[in-house]
């Protein structure tokens, strides 16, 4: 089943599925592998799996053997891509493509429809999976809303909501009321409060006496800190007042939509009072500064003696210790600014470049007709043989003669029909690249001042080799992949990631361009 494993090529599995249906209108099964496999052999990929679904419904597919075996494969890491025909051949089912295509995403692999030129290993194959999320996204926030919109409701009520009821409380009948354990350590932390005003005093006064959190740990001076500050205690319960966005932190939501409902109260309100000014007096103001942000162009400047410059915080210069030759950093990170326009945005090269990649496309496509017309009249005859062979108008000996000389040409043709189709494939996924390649250049210089240091830094960091500063001139040499490494980048993360257009266009200049400017330090 494998077709080589060969150092640093993709490992990739090829997915057939041809209903009953299909198969008896000539669809066949190994007309779609030849084809996968064929664009694999071009893209330089590994060829590691086949899933094989025979005669087998695309109404609903995620719980056949091969489909759960292909997943628990993308999971493992065994294959980083799929190849198939066509989405239909996937999944007819939308959600079975919603899941599908979130499992690859969430693994790192990629999904290949070579009818529908979907590649999700290039950057215009991305979108692919973008529109995916926006819809499962968007399924998502359907159901979160019709959730949301009764949250407000049971609120109100004193219904729980989701989540546990707050230390000192318990939710019986589904209603909020004391807890007949708990209840008294609650108030026992307002007390000590109230006694000591130092917060890790008061958690270990609780933990030495033996004292410990609904989760058996100990009680830390934060855990106190939001026990006191908690209006539950003094018999205000609050209630839809935060959210997790995406699965990340808690967020307050705006106090208009908070819910607060009339509870059992724990210590007396005054008592509550008293130790929140506590608290807020005590509490201290101001946060650590964040780590010092790195300077765009590290490691990358050279000084034309030979000698490696680097930043300095005081000056904020570019410096060489060896001959003192000084640059500002903002007057290298202008040069650069002006000087990647002039990479990227070469017109004429770019036109050139289209105009040659879609004449090859449709010489290709015309070829591919003509062939298809070959196979078509090699097909005749042969139907034709068959049917006189049948009525004993051909003696089996010269049948034997006729049939084979037409048999090898149809298998030859088949044979390029294959290798003619995952070129045109390959090219039309590829001109999808360049268009968003050149879309996102030509927007690139007009963005780059919106963009933070950390995009700017990893946008230099990525392209550029180095950059030698002379006395009257500052020569620019970005780097971009070899011809030989070019495979193999597009399967790496390089396409796919914020700057994957960026490599694509460098690979387009390769041929055409040094990818090296000099200019003059006016």
């Amino acid at each position: 089943m494998s077709a080589g494993n060969g150092a640093g090529q993709k490992r990739v599995g090829i997915w057939v599925r041809v209903s009953t249906e299909d198969q008896a209108h000539g669809d066949s099964p190994e007309h779609h592998e030849r084809r996968a496999r064929a664009y694999a052999d071009v893209k330089g990929w590994a060829v590691a799996e086949l899933y094989r679904l025979d005669g087998v419904s695309g109404k609903a597919v995620a719980a056949h053997p091969e489909a759960q075996r292909m997943l628990a494969d993308v999971r493992a890491g065994k294959i980083e891509a799929l190849v198939f025909s066509k989405l239909a051949r996937l999944a007819r089912n939308t959600r079975e493509l919603l899941d599908f295509a979130e499992i690859f995403r969430q693994s790192g692999a990629d999904l290949v429809s070579l009818q529908e030129s979907i590649d999700t290993s290039s950057p215009a194959g991305r979108l692919f999976f973008t529109m995916i999320a926006a819809m499962a996204q968007w399924e998502r926030e359907e159901i979160a809303e019709r959730v949301a919109v009764s949250i407000p409701v049971r609120a109100s009520l004193g219904k729980p909501i989701g989540g546990p009821a707050p230390f000192g409380y318990r939710w019986l009948d589904k209603r909020m009321c004391l807890h007949p354990d708990e209840a008294p350590v609650r108030r026992l932390v307002y007390e000590l409060y109230a006694e000591h005003r130092r917060k890790k005093t008061v958690a270990h006064l609780l933990n030495e006496r033996g004292y410990r959190s609904r989760t058996g740990r100990e009680f830390s001076a934060k855990v106190i800190e939001d026990l006191i500050k908690d209006t539950t205690a003094k018999g205000v319960y609050r209630a839809n007042f935060s959210t997790r966005r995406n699965g990340g932190k808690y967020e307050l939501k705006p106090e208009r939509e908070w819910i607060y409902t009339a509870v059992e109260a724990i210590v007396p309100e005054d008592l509550w009072e008293s130790c929140n000014r506590t608290l807020t007096s005590r509490k201290a103001g101001g946060t650590s500064p964040g780590p010092r942000p790195l300077h765009l162009f590290g490691g990358k400047v050279w000084c034309v003696c030979g000698c490696k410059m680097y930043a300095r915080e005081r000056t904020g210069k570019y410096h060489c210790a060896q001959c003192n030759r000084k640059i500002p950093a903002a007057d290298l990170e202008a040069i650069f600014h002006s000087q990647l326009s002039q990479f990227l945005l070469d017109d004429d090269e770019v036109n050139a470049f289209l105009v040659h990649s879609d004449r090859a496309i449709i010489d290709d496509e015309v070829l591919l007709e003509t062939q298809r017309e070959e196979r078509n009249k090699l097909q005749r005859e042969i139907d034709v043989l068959f049917d006189l062979h049948s009525r004993g108008e051909v003696p089996t000996k010269g049948f034997g003669l006729r049939y084979q000389p037409l048999f090898d040409r149809l298998q030859q043709i088949e044979g390029e029909l294959v290798q003619l189709q995952a070129k045109i494939d390959v090219a039309k996924i590829g001109k999808l690249n360049q268009d968003q390649a050149i879309d996102d250049a030509r927007s690139f210089h007009s963005r780059w001042p919106d963009f933070d240091s950390d995009r700017k830094r990893e946008i230099i960091q990525l392209i550029t080799d180095e950059i030698i500063v002379g006395e009257d001139a500052i020569d620019i040499r970005l780097q971009y992949p070899s011809e030989a490494g070019m495979s193999a980048a597009k399967g790496t993360e390089l396409v796919g990631s914020p700057l994957g257009w960026l490599w694509t266009r460098m690979m387009l200049l390769a041929e055409s361009s040094s990818a090296r400017r000099i200019t003059s330090r006016g």
